[in-house]
């Protein structure tokens, strides 16, 4: 592959377009460009999926199957190239036909498939499994729109349709005969047959036909290509029935859009589909292909290893019971020792009300065979565990309570392995959490921190960066992450922070120039602070507390003062569309950014922007430009947080509360390299008399910011700015904004007192990057692989 000349390649190419449009190049947009090339691509890459493929099977290579209802891959034309060793092969041929590269990359559609940190993850996962010869493959949902293309109208979030198949999907194979039929409602009993077997029978149920769409992920600079498996509803192909419109309808709908409203019983209704469609589509499917090339399952475990990212699918463990007694004939005990052993569990949440349960009626009626075996795995559990932990204990964590099914208790017990994503995190699942459930199985909870894949995140998002490693970093950083630390040694190296200085002022340039030519909103590249906060957009996760201070700075300068450094504060987030306090949050930073940039008085001191429509493609334009990471979650909130890896690898520095993942990397970098404020964890949990009220009294200063939200500041949020201030003190802070706010401030005052040193910056900025190579996914997804799963490696990372 790596092989293909440039002249090669342009004749290949030009076919390419031939073929596809019966045009010549030069005739061709850029849409058309990129299909072309990906399917040229996809040709390049398809004997090593094969032989990937052979190998795994000939060989019985231990596979894992990496279940999670999102993904979030982002555009991956770079990225195959990246990894098959032709970006300068094919920009040079796609430059000597005249074609403009960038307008390329831009064509292709970011997939809709997800949402957040958790879909990212799994796609950081899967990319670094690959790049480590490790047999992992991915099962999602093929959703025909993304949750939805943010917009902003007025300052108020849009939800518009995120139609991102619209015109295909290059990259894919339909593989139809390969798909899985998924039974859903109806009437199942269990009956004696012929050799005195109990076996299921079903009645009146409603049949879809999940048809799996794979993709290639292929492996950096190596052989391997995994599979990455995205299941789409269809009807049946029954030529004995006929379906009327609605239940055409019906099916659809199962994958239809990522995140139904959950805030009605329609929606809950559909997300439950969505979840077993997934789980019981992706389980027969493996499955089958295990019968395919073993005789029995007793010793499935040994090759196949299947794991729960998040509570979604959660389903997994009771489906492959269904499979392995109702069509396998195994006992209850041989089903459930092989499935415990196959199956891992990745907690995500400390929130309790992030929690997944289902009403108990929802499940019996929806998925009732489903139902009948996580009842009986609720009375077993009960029955084993009562006699020894009491029964109290065991009401509060088993499967069935309060009339719902609690699916992250399902997984915990039908799981060997369960992990949190950070060591904060893990620490605060086995002590609160899920803390009676790790008394019972304190051998199945372990700590795997999460990481981000630096090809993505350094190669190809901030290749100014990318040629000044490979130009002073001995060691081969790209292969062995932890060969970064090189940096250090140039710490205090003049020559080389001013080199550094000079790649983080061409990214804040480039980044300048795209806001202004898609929001019409300058900023100054060359002398401004920018400040980055880009996440989903929740109230722990203290945008608000952002925005106060960025208020407080107006206030400064309307009442005459200068800011010692110019700020660009830079926003990037979705709220979920029922979310109506994330909402007015984004109604009000949109008002508070509009007056900013329009006032006089404020000249290029200051400016507010809020990136629309925030994904994997802004996020590669925002980060390599970013000065400040803002990680300012409530303490003992935020699980792990991945934008703080990606942005300390790019230079910026770390604002942040010891939460998640931000204690790893204050461990990392020294409390020298990172700016740390506000509550611990511990502190928080034992602030059990807090007073919003009493601290605002307390304080002219912040009580002028505060009002500020309900004084006619900000216009346009009457309704917005009341609800929030009333948050902060009718309803007592829950998220103890105000709690944190002097401490927030002090912080932000010591930003820009270590911006003014441009020296001590840019050391600090390279120790960050020195020390980001722990945060590789290629080292998270080993551990898993060593820890977990037991997969086979290359042993290239260590």
């Amino acid at each position: 592959m790596a092989q293909l000349t440039v002249n090669e390649f342009k004749e290949q190419f030009k076919n390419m377009i031939l073929r596809l449009y019966a045009e010549d190049v030069t005739d061709s947009d850029a849409h058309q460009q990129f299909t072309a090339l990906a399917i040229l691509l996809r040709e390049q890459y398809a004997p090593n999926l094969k032989e990937t493929r052979q190998h795994y099977e000939n060989d019985r290579v231990k596979e894992a199957y990496y279940f999670a209802i999102e993904f979030l891959p982002g555009r991956m034309l770079q990225t195959t190239m990246l990894n098959l060793g032709l970006t300068d092969t094919i920009t040079t041929g796609l430059m000597d036909m005249g074609l403009d590269v960038e307008k390329i990359i831009d064509a292709e559609p970011d997939p809709g498939l997800g949402n957040g940190g958790l879909g990212r993850l799994g796609s950081e996962f899967l990319d670094s499994a690959a790049a480590l010869h490790m047999a992992l493959n991915g099962n999602g949902i093929r959703y025909q729109y993304g949750l939805f293309r943010q917009m902003f109208d007025n300052g108020f979030q849009v939800e518009m349709p995120d139609d991102w198949l619209r015109n295909g999907n290059s990259w894919e194979v339909r593989r139809e005969n390969r798909a899985c039929l998924v039974r859903f409602g109806g009437n199942v009993w269990m009956a004696p047959d012929a050799f005195g077997r109990l076996v299921p029978h079903y009645e009146n149920t409603t049949d879809v036909l999940a048809v799996p769409y794979d993709t290639g992920i292929v492996g950096y600079l190596n052989h391997t290509v995994n599979t990455f498996r995205l299941w789409s509803a269809e009807l049946p192909t029954d030529p004995s029935k006929t379906y009327n419109l609605q239940q055409k309808e019906d099916v659809n709908e199962i994958t239809e859009i990522l995140y139904p409203d959950d805030s009605n019983y329609a929606g809950r209704l559909l997300r439950l589909k969505q979840e077993y469609f997934l789980v019981s589509a992706g389980v027969q499917s493996i499955v089958r292909h295990y019968r395919k090339h073993h005789r029995n399952l007793n010793h499935m475990d040994a090759t196949v290893a299947i794991h729960i990212n998040d509570t979604h699918p959660a389903m997994a463990i009771p489906e492959l019971m269904r499979i392995l007694m109702d069509e396998e004939f195994m006992s209850w005990d041989q089903a459930w020792a092989l499935t415990t052993k196959v199956m891992s569990y990745t907690n995500h949440t400390l929130l309790a009300e992030s929690l997944e349960t289902w009403p108990v009626d929802m499940v019996a009626q929806t998925v009732p065979r489903i139902y009948q075996i996580i009842q009986e795995i609720d009375r077993r559990f009960r029955g084993l565990q009562i006699p020894v932990y009491g029964e109290e204990r065991v009401n509060r964590c088993a499967p069935l309570g309060d009339g719902v099914v609690r699916m992250a208790y399902l997984a915990v017990i039908g799981s060997h392995s369960v992990n949190g994503v950070a060591k904060l995190h893990t620490e605060l699942l086995e002590s609160s959490v899920l803390k009676d459930l790790y008394r019972i199985f304190p051998e199945k909870f372990n700590n795997k921190t999460n990481g981000v894949t630096m090809r993505r995140w350094i190669q190809i998002a901030n290749p100014p960066l990318t040629k000044l490693l490979d130009t002073e970093v001995k060691g081969d950083w790209k292969h062995r992450p932890l060969d970064i630390i090189g940096v250090q040694s140039f710490a205090k190296d003049p020559t080389f922070l001013k080199k550094l200085q000079e790649v983080k002022a061409k990214n804040k340039r480039s980044l300048a120039k795209k806001i202004r030519e898609k929001l019409d909103i300058s900023v100054d590249p060359d002398h401004a602070i920018f400040d980055v906060q880009i996440k989903r957009l929740h109230a722990y996760k203290r945008q608000l507390l952002h925005a106060l201070y960025i208020i407080d700075e107006y206030q400064q300068i309307k009442a005459g003062q200068k800011l010692a450094v110019p700020r660009v504060h830079i926003f990037g987030a979705k709220a979920a569309p029922s979310y109506y306090y994330a909402k007015e949050i984004i109604k009000m930073i949109n008002e508070l950014a509009k007056v900013i940039n329009h006032d006089p008085d404020v000249g290029d001191q200051l400016r507010v922007i809020f990136v629309p429509n925030y994904g994997v493609s802004e996020a590669e334009e925002i980060i390599p430009a970013a000065d400040v990471s803002e990680q300012i979650s409530l303490a003992g909130k935020e699980a792990s947080g991945t934008s703080n890896m990606k942005l300390m690898a790019n230079g910026a520095i770390t604002l942040a509360t010891m939460d998640g993942a931000n204690i790893e990397i204050a461990d990392a970098v020294g409390q020298d390299n990172i700016v740390i404020f506000g509550m611990t964890a511990t502190e928080v949990a034992a602030y059990t008399n807090y007073s919003s009220q009493a601290i605002y009294d307390g304080d002219k200063h912040l009580q002028k910011v505060v009002n500020a939200l309900v004084d006619g500041t900000i216009p346009n949020i009457d309704r917005e700015g009341r609800d929030i201030y009333n948050s902060l003190l009718q309803y007592n802070d829950e998220y103890y904004v105000l709690a944190d706010y002097e401490s927030y401030a002090k912080a932000q005052d010591k930003i820009t007192t270590l911006y003014q040193d441009p020296q001590a910056w840019y050391q600090m900025a390279a120790i960050n990057i020195a020390k980001s190579g722990q945060f590789s996914s290629d080292l998270t997804i080993a551990r898993y692989g060593d820890d977990i799963w037991h997969l086979t490696r290359d042993q290239f990372v260590n």
